[in-house]
């Protein structure tokens, strides 16, 4: 699906990323997590193609660099949650996640686009917000019409399609937050993948089928939730004492920060 091999960026001279290499297959979600300042943002922009790296060949998605594909089905084929967007928005709900949809059409909307609209609000549970003026909303809700947005543009009958998200948890509630995972949980079920910048352990024990655990650039460790989360090396990578433990229901490991 995506391969990054030595991804290294600096900006104005100050190192970022030191030789990341990973691999995203077809149907894997992905969590990328570490402490405050690893890089995990710059590297999910890199991943999806928003910074310019020295060498572009060193990130390949479907086996081809980004300048070789063209932007429409580009479009077609990814899309990323930011976790910053414009403060003002001045549209409706129902038409801020139809710009997902703008790579469909020219000027006037199908039905297959007002139909992908409304799966997608349905999905991130927006529907009942669809005519409210966006600047009228919470900070939580305004994220949930924002992932609704992403999962428009990718409604398609494309095989195997990628997915970034910059923190999409942020200001959700709980209910919501594992709503919005679980919706990814489904859209990878369906051979798509998804890479997600998270900063809740726990929830990327229980979602995520690999972690890519990064510090000061560099990736700490990379693997299956179980091998990733071992008490000496989160303590190490946040400079915070852990135990770890198996979830009492789902027997994922279990994160408790303190002494």
């Amino acid at each position: 699906m995506i391969k990054g091999t030595n991804i290294t960026y600096s900006h104005k001279n100050f190192p970022i990323l030191n030789e990341i290499n990973l691999t995203v297959e077809f149907g894997e979600f992905l969590a990328i997590v570490g402490p405050n300042g690893a890089g995990k943002s710059t590297l999910l922009s890199v991943l999806a193609n928003e910074i310019s790296i020295v060498n572009p060949k060193d990130v390949l998605f479907k086996e081809k660099e980004f300048k070789q594909w063209n932007l429409k089905d580009l479009a077609h084929n990814k899309a990323k949650f930011s976790q910053h967007n414009p403060a003002e928005i001045t549209l409706v709900v129902k038409d801020v996640v139809m710009m997902g949809r703008y790579p469909y059409f020219h000027s006037t909307p199908s039905q297959v686009d007002f139909l992908a609209v409304d799966e997608s609000m349905s999905e991130t549970d927006v529907t009942h917000l669809k005519d409210r003026e966006y600047n009228t909303l919470s900070g939580g809700e305004k994220q949930r019409v924002h992932l609704a947005r992403v999962l428009a543009q990718l409604k398609n009958d494309i095989h195997q399609k990628l997915m970034f998200l910059d923190e999409p948890l942020n200001n959700l509630d709980v209910k919501h937050q594992y709503k919005a995972l679980q919706t990814l949980k489904d859209f990878t079920k369906k051979e798509n993948s998804a890479i997600v910048v998270m900063h809740d352990l726990n929830l990327a024990a229980q979602f995520a089928d690999r972690i890519l655990l990064m510090k000061n650039g560099k990736v700490v460790s990379h693997g299956k939730p179980e091998e990733v989360f071992e008490e000496k090396t989160i303590s190490d990578t946040y400079n915070f004492p852990c135990a770890i433990c198996k979830h009492p229901l789902t027997k994922n490991p279990m994160i408790i920060f303190g002494n």
